[in-house]
């Protein structure tokens, strides 16, 4: 217990997994909280001050599932374990802390996602905005970036996702950041620029960091120096594996909100769903690996027209030479390469880690069969990064067994005929079998007891066993060895003496392996480096062949990226409205164009009614966009898109309860950042501007949102509204068009035709989509009626207008400015006036109107 103490003193805020024997041991709080997370059994032990010892524990040999659950719930462990061989210390075996497991830390394969990765973020802040810095342990990423201010740290966030955020405990930050799940808040002082980078400096072994970029970066350098010192604290050794840090600026990226990734759904739903995203329609990668690089690209579509072209060059020259399948049908033997180099850097990579890689190595001249003969720049490039690997894979072949066991402390790895010492020292062990075939035929013929069996354990060694009935007719040189229910077992001088020699041997056939499976990380990390660009242009070739074969079995086509102002589509369809759908997906046109104020189309304003295809339309259309630039083909049959900057999206209704905000207030927020950042190449989806409040405020805000996204902003805009009143904005040289999204009744029928027209509609259908949704007969009947008696009114003369006509009370605003009447009228005292002196303060005010 003291040496229990001593190291939960030194990580009193996490839970410790204390080895004692073949159990990770909890005690007291620790034991209490495991206990409630896991369901496991909480027993107790011994006494402290009179008071049992809370005690909870999980089996040594089954610890990661135990420890996987405790990470995902966001809890961190510290792993405290025997050091040196039990069998040879005295007294106490000697305790020490060798790692802390972290939600960003992970490296254990059964403790990860396969297809996400699980990032380590941190964040310093200054006067110029925010230093990011984030790494990828299990895939051996380090990145740094920079922003400017709230809303892109924010953006950022929503991107990369930590599993884990580090911070200066100060206050002041973001509510969108406090929020988040996995904050750990640490010293202020630790997020020092001039401490980092003489820690970044001494990691690297540098003198400057001017080869990765990111001198003069000063709050990115902070962040990575406090991530760093983070990383070394948590996993105690060094980390090879990190071998560089990338700058990944923003401006590099198609800009994307949080609001907006979470309105596109680009991988998850907002009810949690990830398999109706456009990720699981897309993702048909084989290998974890490349999926986890399908969904970087994803929430991250370039700007770089260069990079983009290449890869939609590389997938047109694999769907021409139908060599996707045969890169893909190569890549069913990979496994994820990627994290198993981590694992080698790290010295935790397993017998099957070891195994997998020596078949990846294998693999690559099949795959550079497959590619053999394709003009692509970018397929090109890959090759040359795949390397040149027959030596290393032939020497792993030759070192490693074909199918290793799970665990390399049980011997076994190492094959047949690669160390002459070992191979020795296991044909002892192996004859071993004969000579106990023939010990035990000589024994049962010399003392007549057919019965006799020779055997082994592993607590008691060889043993000759008889049963009780005849255990009276053992031999005199037999030695009592272990008595049991049914048998007695004995040893014998000659069997004592083989033990001896066979075990010695089993023990130094064990050690020599140990050394020999250090020998080849040894080697395997001598050439770290091109085995991982290896595993990096293994992970793109994947993704490459994974957008031909979507490209060929959904029937989609290349994108043009061209420099005019333009985004126009022909027969755009959405991704995964149609592959859900069981009907034929109605496709539709999009045409938005033009710098000439007098000519251009730069917004359309769509109507139509509830559940006619608006959103649908909308979605799909930046959704094609996103598409084009991460280098996939795109679900239409032709799409020319000139420069895009941005996509920002104002789309659903939704509450932010822990930050205060009702429908409207997120409503107006959102539409406010889209108003303060929108440019000309930019593409803005605003869906029912207005109707979280009045009808009149709605409108007057609807309209004005959008004459500023027409005439300031000039940014490409879908602009879809319930308020017909809008469609008067479509005046020649306004670069607004209508379009609407029609509906036929059909008996008590309506049927959505989904198909988009010009001009605007010229009904909502609104009670028909109500009593569709199933509204009593009688509300529906009574709706009608009103709705009769609102249309009566609106189509009468306009009568002058006065206060007493006006169909609706007029308001003031809640921050007017005082006017003189008003003035006047605060001035006035009612409990001191008399009558008379009222009625003319009446008229006085009257007169001030």
């Amino acid at each position: 217990m003291r040496q229990f103490f001593a190291a939960k003193a030194e990580h009193p805020d996490v839970l410790l997994f204390f080895r004692m024997g073949d159990f990770y041991e909890l005690f007291y709080d620790d034991a209490r909280k495991a206990a409630r997370l896991l369901d496991i059994t909480l027993t107790q032990r011994g006494s402290s001050a009179g008071q049992p010892i809370p005690m909870a524990g999980v089996p040594a040999h089954a610890y990661e599932g135990y420890l996987a659950r405790l990470v995902a719930l966001g809890e961190s462990v510290a792993i405290c374990e025997q050091i040196g061989d039990p069998a040879l210390a005295k007294g106490l075996v000697e305790r020490k802390v060798v790692r802390i497991v972290t939600p960003g830390t992970v490296t254990d394969e059964a403790l990860l996602q396969d297809r996400r990765d699980t990032l380590l973020m941190a964040v310093a802040r200054g006067k110029a905005g925010y230093g990011l810095a984030w790494a990828d342990l299990a895939g051996g990423r380090f990145l740094v970036n920079e922003v400017a201010n709230d809303d892109q740290l924010e953006a950022e966030l929503a991107r990369l996702d930590p599993a884990e955020l580090l911070v200066p405990d100060e206050e002041g930050w973001p509510a969108g950041l406090a929020g988040r799940g996995g904050i750990r808040r640490r010293a202020p002082w630790l997020f020092d620029a001039d401490s980092g980078r003489r820690q970044l400096l001494q990691f690297f072994n540098l003198h400057d960091l001017g080869g990765f970029g990111i001198e003069g970066r000063h709050l990115a350098i902070a962040a990575a120096g406090a991530l760093l010192g983070y990383v070394e604290e948590t996993q105690k050794q060094r980390l090879p594996h990190l071998t560089s840090i990338r700058v990944e600026t923003s401006d590099g990226a198609i800009a994307m909100n949080a609001a907006t990734r979470r309105h596109l759904e680009l991988d998850t739903r907002v009810d949690g769903d990830t398999r109706h995203t456009l990720l699981g329609v897309l993702d048909t990668t084989v290998t974890p690996m490349g999926g986890r690089l399908l969904r970087r690209w994803l929430h991250r579509p370039l700007r770089d027209r260069q990079v983009v072209t290449e890869r939609h060059d590389a997938v047109e020259r694999l769907i021409d030479a139908r060599a996707d399948a045969d890169v893909r049908d190569a890549f069913r033997g990979l496994g994820d390469i990627e994290r198993i180099l981590s694992r080698v850097a790290l010295r935790s990579a397993r017998p099957r880690d070891l195994s997998t890689l020596r078949d990846a190595l294998l693999l690559l001249p099949k795959v550079r069969a497959a590619l053999d003969g394709i003009d692509s720049p970018r397929l090109l490039a890959l090759c040359a990064e795949l390397g040149e690997h027959d030596a290393q894979a032939a020497w792993m072949a030759r070192a490693i067994v074909a199918q290793p066991p799970l665990l390399a402390r049980d011997g076994g790895v190492i094959a047949e005929g690669y160390d002459a010492e070992l191979d020795e020292l296991r044909l002892l062990s192996t004859n071993a079998d004969q000579f106990l075939i023939d010990l035990e035929a000589r024994e049962r013929e010399s003392s007549g007891i057919p019965t006799l069996k020779v055997g082994y354990n592993r607590v008691h060694g060889y043993y000759i066993e008889i049963s009780k009935g005849q255990a009276d007719k053992a031999p005199v040189h037999y030695t009592r060895r272990q008595t049991l229910t049914g048998a007695e077992r004995y040893i014998t001088e000659e069997l004592k003496q083989f033990e001896d020699k066979v075990l010695s041997a089993r023990e130094r056939a064990l050690s020599r392996e140990k050394l020999l499976y250090e020998q080849i990380l040894d080697e395997l990390n001598r050439d770290l480096e091109p085995l991982k660009r290896a595993a990096g242009a293994l992970s793109e070739l994947d993704v490459l062949a994974c957008f031909a074969e979507r490209a060929r079995e959904l029937d989609w086509s290349r994108p043009t990226l061209v420099d005019d102002a333009v985004i126009r589509i022909e027969r755009g369809r959405h991704p995964v409205v149609e592959a859900v759908r069981d009907a034929p997906f109605e496709p539709n046109d999009l045409i938005l164009d033009g710098d000439d104020r007098e000519t251009s189309r730069r917004m359309l304003v769509i109507t139509g009614p509830n559940m006619g295809g608006k959103s649908t339309y909308m979605r799909q259309n930046a959704l094609i966009v996103l598409l084009a630039h991460i280098g996939s083909f795109v679900p239409a049959s032709k799409a020319e898109l000139g420069p895009i900057d941005r996509i920002l999206t104002r789309i659903g209704a939704g509450d932010d309860l822990a930050r205060g905000q009702s429908t409207f207030m997120v409503e107006m927020s959102e539409t406010s950042y889209i108003l303060h950042h929108a440019t000309p190449q930019s593409l803005v989806l605003m869906d029912e501007i207005g109707r979280g409040t009045s009808t009149y405020d709605g409108l007057a805000l609807a309209e004005a949102c959008a004459r500023h996204l027409a005439h300031t902003n000039r940014c490409y805009t879908l602009f879809a509204t319930h308020y017909f009143e809008l469609t008067a904005l479509a005046q020649p040289g306004s670069g607004i068009a209508n379009v609407h999204l029609d509906a036929v009744e059909h008996g008590d029928t309506l049927v959505f035709m989904h198909a988009v027209k010009d001009g605007p509609a010229d009904r909502s259908f609104g009670l028909q989509v109500a009593a569709l949704a199933g509204l009593p007969k009688s509300v529906v009947r009574e709706a009608r009626g009103r709705l009769a008696e609102l249309e009566q009114r609106r189509n009468d003369p306009a009568p002058v207008l006065s206060a007493q006509t006006l169909d609706a009370p007029q308001q003031f605003g809640l921050f007017a400015p005082n006017s003189a009447a008003l003035d006047a009228l605060a001035a006035i005292d009612p409990d001191e006036l008399t009558p008379k002196q009222a009625l003319e303060a009446l008229y006085r005010l009257k007169a001030l109107e």
